[in-house]
């Protein structure tokens, strides 16, 4: 292994969950990646809606309590340490760890080298990030659509990851797409991305648009991208008999959760949970996101205006959890300094 360029003893700035409900930021040595690892300077991290399950809805690992960068796992920055093919000391990358191991929300991360991804061209890293949430959406597509392209469909939730379903399923030209969430300004995105109608979930049914729109049918697809027991219930009811519900919204607990299973039966629908982008093969939907990105196929510049500073990681977490504040994502600027 390359050795890195940072002294023993110095250390770097995290955010780091102290307990449950409770983000802090402390000074922490500097990490030694391991065998099989790369350490990567953080420049900028994103704030995943799986982010906001764990550190306030109780869905965390009390074991992770207190380690440096948790439960962030949307990060890029540029490799200080390590050897990956292809990939040497000062190549930038996309960091897409797996599941909890994630340690985004921290100044320099220890990565599996076979999770880190190669940023195309030189530029803002920023925009570069997007391509973690949007490679999720890009390979839960491939489970949600694996026959024609569906008439009709409907996206519960306009935060980043229901914006980029939106444009996919608008580029491959299904003629309804009904997109609901609580908040004015992603609801006025999803309308200029091509939404056929935005419906406002704290006033109407999204159920009743989809009926509404699909002559009392029913949407081909629904896809659930809130991550909540009743947005589910919902997805159920708004779907057409034989039509297929994409579940990509996070759970709200571990355990057994309510969920319309008679709806579901009498209506013959395929319910399909998606998750594991991390674990596909070669990362396939994270490069083609990176692909996505660069060349202008999907559109990331609403989901810029949303970073915080590292020392209001907690502030930033809490504009997550309040549907961004009219923001479509929330991110975490990381100088990669020392302390």
């Amino acid at each position: 292994m390359a050795r890195s360029t940072i002294g023993a003893g110095v250390r770097m700035r995290a955010a780091y969950l102290a307990a449950p409900g409770r983000v802090e930021v402390g000074s922490f040595p500097v990490p030694t990646p391991g065998p099989g690892q790369v350490l990567v300077r953080m420049s900028h991290a994103a704030v995943c809606g799986s982010d906001v399950h764990v550190v306030f809805g109780g869905m965390h690992d009390p074991a992770q309590l207190g380690r440096p960068g948790y439960p962030g796992h949307e990060g890029i920055g540029t490799i200080v340490a390590g050897q990956v093919p292809d990939l040497p000391p000062g190549s930038v990358v996309l960091t897409v760890p797996l599941g909890g191991h994630g340690g985004c929300f921290s100044e320099y991360q220890p990565v599996d080298a076979a999770q880190v991804i190669a940023v195309p061209g030189d530029g803002d890293p920023r925009r570069m990030l997007m391509a973690q949430q949007l490679g999720t959406t890009v390979y839960a597509l491939r489970s949600f659509l694996d026959g024609p392209v569906p008439g009709s469909a409907v996206i519960i939730g306009a935060g980043s990851a229901g914006l980029f379903f939106l444009q996919q399923l608008v580029a491959r030209a299904v003629s309804t797409v009904i997109v609901s969430d609580l908040d004015h300004h992603r609801r006025q995105l999803a309308h200029r991305m091509g939404a056929t109608a935005v419906v406002p979930a704290d006033t109407e049914s999204v159920v009743d648009a989809a009926r509404d729109l699909t002559a009392g049918v029913g949407a081909d697809l629904v896809i659930e991208a809130a991550g909540h027991d009743r947005t589910r219930a919902d997805a159920v009811e708004a779907a057409r008999d034989r039509g297929t519900v994409g579940l990509f919204g996070y759970p709200d607990r571990t355990g057994l959760s309510p969920f319309p299973v008679e709806r579901a039966f009498r209506k013959s629908l395929s319910i399909r949970f998606v998750n594991g982008t991390q674990r596909e093969p070669g990362l396939r939907s994270f490069r083609e996101a990176l692909a996505m990105i660069t060349t202008g196929a999907i559109d990331v510049e609403h989901c810029l205006g949303g970073f915080f500073p590292l020392a209001q990681a907690a502030a930033a977490l809490a504009a997550a959890r309040d549907h961004g504040r009219g923001r479509a994502k929330i991110g975490i600027e990381l100088t990669g300094g020392v302390a």
